[in-house]
Parts: C-alpha cells; sequence; structure tokens
C-alpha cells in the first residue's frame, strides 16, 4: 500500500510545476526573456517528471508478488532515469538558444519590469518550499523518486536565482546577460541530470552500497561465535536485501543453529533497519576439534543420514579415528562402501590422523508399537531396578513390537552422581535386563534407560 504521505507529496510537485510553468513561459515571452522561456521549459519537465514520480510511487508502494519476489521499488529508480532525460532534453534546447542569440549579435533586449522580478521571488518561494517537503518526505519513506525530486527542485531554485542575476544584468544594460544566464541554467540541469543517472544507475546495477555494506558486516561480526563467510546486498528504493552465509558447528543442533540465525537477522536490521535478511548456515570445517571434523566430514556426505559413537583414540601424538555410519537400509553395500571409503580418505588427510575404522548401519524404520500387557516382565524388571539402585524405578513402560519388547524405565541417582558414572550404571542395568528374560518369554529388544537424580 503506498504512504499517504508520498502520494500526497508528489501530487503537490505536480500542481507546484503547473504553477511554475505558467508563471515563467507567460512572463517570459511577454517580455522576450530567453532565460525565463528556458526555465519555463524547464519546469514544464518538472510536470512530467513529478506525473512520473506519482506513478513510481504508486507503483513500487505494492507488495512483491510471484513475478517481482523483491517488490516494485525499483520502479522509483527507473522514474528518476526518464527525470534525467527530460533535464537532458530540456538542457540541449536551452543551450541551442542561447548560444544562437550571442553568436547572431543580436542582443534581443528587454524591459525587465517590476512584475518579472515578482515572478523570479514567487518561483523561489515554490522552489524552496517543495525542496523542504520532498526532501522530508523522502527521508522518512526511503523513496529514491522524491528523493530525485528533490534534487530537481533544488536545480530549479538555482536556475530561478540565475535567471534573476542575468535578469538584473540586464536591468543594469548587459543585455546578454540573459542568455549567458540561460548558459548556466543549462549547466546546473545537466549536472543535476548526471547525478540522477549516477545514483541511480548503480542501484539498477546491484552495486553494493559500500556504507550500508560496511555497517552490516560490523553488526554480524560483533557476534560471539559468529563466523561470517558472505554477505551481498542490494537495495532498492531506500529498502536493502542481504543474503549472509555463516559458519557453525557441524554437532551443533538445528534449534541452537536456527538461534544464530536469527540473531544475525536482528543485527543487520539494527544496523539497516529497513532491510530484509536471509541467512544460509553451513557446517564449519576450521577451527574445530577431531571429533566435530569427523562429524562434518561424515555428514558431508548426502547419503549419510547420522553419524554417531564417534571415538578418539590417541597414541604418541598421533590418532586413530572410529564412528557409526546410519545410511538407508536398501542402499547396496558397494554404495555404501564407497561412502565410507570417502569419509576415512578424507580423515586421514587430517594431519594428526593415522587410522580411520567405519561402522555401517542400516538407518531404523519406524516401529509399529502396542502397549504390552506382560505383568510378570514389568514385575521382573521393577525388582531388578530397585535391587540394583535401591529405589524402585520412577516409570516403567512396555511396549510390544513385532520383534519383541521394547523397555523404556526411569531410574533415580545421587544428584552428586557423575555423568559418567550415571552412564555406566544405566549400561549394566540394560545388559542385566536383558540377560533377566526368561525362558519361553517375550525377547526383548531394546531397553533404554534414564538416570534422573
Amino acid at each position: 500500500m503506498t504512504p499517504r504521505g508520498q502520494t500526497q507529496t508528489a501530487l503537490v510537485s505536480i500542481g507546484a510545476a503547473v504553477v511554475l510553468v505558467a508563471l515563467k513561459l507567460v512572463t517570459g515571452i511577454a517580455t522576450g526573456s530567453l532565460a525565463l522561456v528556458s526555465a519555463g521549459i524547464e519546469s514544464s519537465g518538472d510536470v512530467v517528471a513529478a506525473i512520473l514520480t506519482l506513478l513510481a510511487v504508486r507503483l513500487g508502494g505494492q507488495p512483491p508478488d510471484r513475478e517481482h519476489p523483491y517488490g516494485h521499488r525499483r520502479a522509483e529508480n527507473l522514474a528518476a532515469l526518464g527525470e534525467a532525460a527530460i533535464l537532458i532534453g530540456g538542457g540541449v534546447y536551452v543551450v541551442i538558444e542561447a548560444v544562437g542569440r550571442l553568436s547572431s549579435g543580436n542582443d534581443h533586449g528587454f524591459d525587465p519590469a517590476w512584475y518579472v522580478f515578482a515572478v523570479i521571488a514567487i518561483a523561489l518561494a515554490i522552489d524552496i518550499s517543495r525542496v523542504l517537503v520532498s526532501l522530508r518526505t523522502a527521508r522518512h519513506y526511503k523513496s529514491a523518486a522524491l528523493r530525485s525530486n528533490a534534487f530537481h527542485f533544488a536545480g530549479d531554485m538555482a536556475g530561478s536565482f540565475t535567471v534573476l542575476l542575468g535578469i538584473v544584468a540586464v536591468a543594469l544594460g548587459f543585455q546578454q546577460g540573459d542568455a549567458i544566464a540561460s548558459l548556466l541554467v543549462a549547466v546546473i540541469i545537466f549536472a543535476a541530470a548526471s547525478r540522477l543517472i549516477y545514483e541511480n544507475a548503480r542501484v539498477l546495477m546491484d552495486t553494493s552500497p559500500a556504507a550500508a555494506q560496511e555497517e552490516a558486516e560490523t553488526a554480524i561480526r560483533a557476534l560471539d561465535d559468529v563466523e561470517l563467510r558472505q554477505l551481498r546486498l542490494r537495495e532498492s528504493g531506500g529498502h536493502y536485501f542481504a543474503d549472509a552465509t555463516i559458519g557453525a558447528a557441524p554437532d551443533q543442533a538445528l534449534v541452537a543453529s536456527h538461534r544464530v540465525a536469527d540473531e544475525v537477522e536482528a543485527a543487520v536490521r539494527g544496523a539497516l533497519p529497513d532491510s530484509d535478511v536471509v541467512v544460509h548456515v553451513e557446517p564449519l570445517r576450521e577451527g574445530l576439534d577431531l571429533r566435530a571434523r569427523a562429524l562434518a566430514v561424515a555428514l558431508a556426505e548426502p547419503a549419510v543420514h547420522e553419524a554417531h559413537d564417534i571415538a578418539i583414540y590417541r597414541r604418541d601424538g598421533r590418532c586413530g579415528v572410529s564412528m557409526h555410519l546410519k545410511l538407508d537400509a536398501e542402499t547396496p553395500l558397494a554404495v555404501a562402501h564407497e561412502v565410507a571409503e570417502r569419509i576415512e580418505a578424507a580423515l586421514r588427510r587430517e594431519s594428526d590422523v593415522d587410522d580411520v575404522q567405519t561402522h555401517l548401519e542400516p538407518l531404523e524404520e519406524p516401529f509399529a508399537v502396542t502397549a504390552a500387557t506382560d505383568d510378570a516382565a514389568a514385575g521382573r524388571i521393577a525388582a531388578l531396578v530397585e535391587d540394583r539402585t535401591g529405589a524402585a524405578p520412577r516409570r516403567l513402560k512396555l511396549l510390544a513390537t513385532d520383534l519383541g519388547l521394547v523397555v523404556f524405565v526411569d531410574v533415580v541417582a545421587s544428584p552428586d552422581t557423575t555423568l559418567e558414572a550415571a552412564h555406566d550404571m544405566a549400561r549394566r542395568l540394560e545388559q542385566e535386563i536383558r540377560r533377566s528374560r526368561p525362558e519361553g518369554s517375550a525377547r526383548i529388544v531394546d531397553v533404554v534407560v534414564h538416570t534422573e537424580p
């Protein structure tokens, strides 16, 4: 939706330009002043330029759609280039007429009556007011079209001052002052057009805005534990689109990586408030310990769904690595072996690694389960847990699968127990629960022991 202030500013610009055209052209033709006629021609270009600005602001304010995913704001930059073309055309006409008068030797003198100065005073007052209004509105809405209009009007104002000087010169007896003032107006016109072309062509060519790029990079690098690999920034009508690529530890959870990406987005928006940020997270390969590097190498293989039980063996300053790799159960052994070979070769290229061993496993399919009703097995397991830990299990759950029973049990340990000791207790319990199955009872295919303080 187009902000109402932008539309109102564009409409006021059109009305002001129409008034100036009428004042300058009528007065210039009536008095024979080339400077005023030229200024009127330039202001007639303002009418077209202001209409283009209004159309560009309306189009640029439309939300993104399927064909324009980045929005329509660059319509404003195109409109600014259109204004530049109008300015250049007016400037060329002014130069041709002024040179013709100066070279012909005919001074084309005129009598600068009092109302000529009144017209210029009115034109200056209108120019000053619309420059201030356009700049304020452009700054508020970050509108390229309104900003280019402000530059255009500022040039118009400078041209009015120049016309005033030329007419004063004529009033003092220097009849060629009018034509010379016209040439000076042409210089102002060409300077304004050049600036418009330079600024808006850079935006349309996706030239990275250096100051904004530096601000965004500084904000990202100020974050802890974030490696910025690439930042691409583009501008569209005062709105920034940022694509950032950052590195994260390969063993970092998805939720943690997403949180880091959110922090990067917030940092960029803090530096560039009107911006749309996309963050791509890649696994780090540098500055990691050997375990994390091994995981990164394994997960870089598309066929590997999971890598676990990574163990590091150190001897005389050298290392060996072992890990378990899970692939789709239907993967041919030859293909799985090639994957493992690539992973092992990549790890052997690490400077401190001598040996690598991999164990291939099928990725488990989801189990179809039902609640087990084996009270005897439940009682036996509960008694075993209480005997080994001194307390009844806090929770005991049995599930029946086609292959046998799955046991989930929560056991109590002292709050001061180390994680290593708690894990060792859970491992021993798991082994004993598996061995506790009497002859002829349901097979126990898996045991999950959860320790709590």
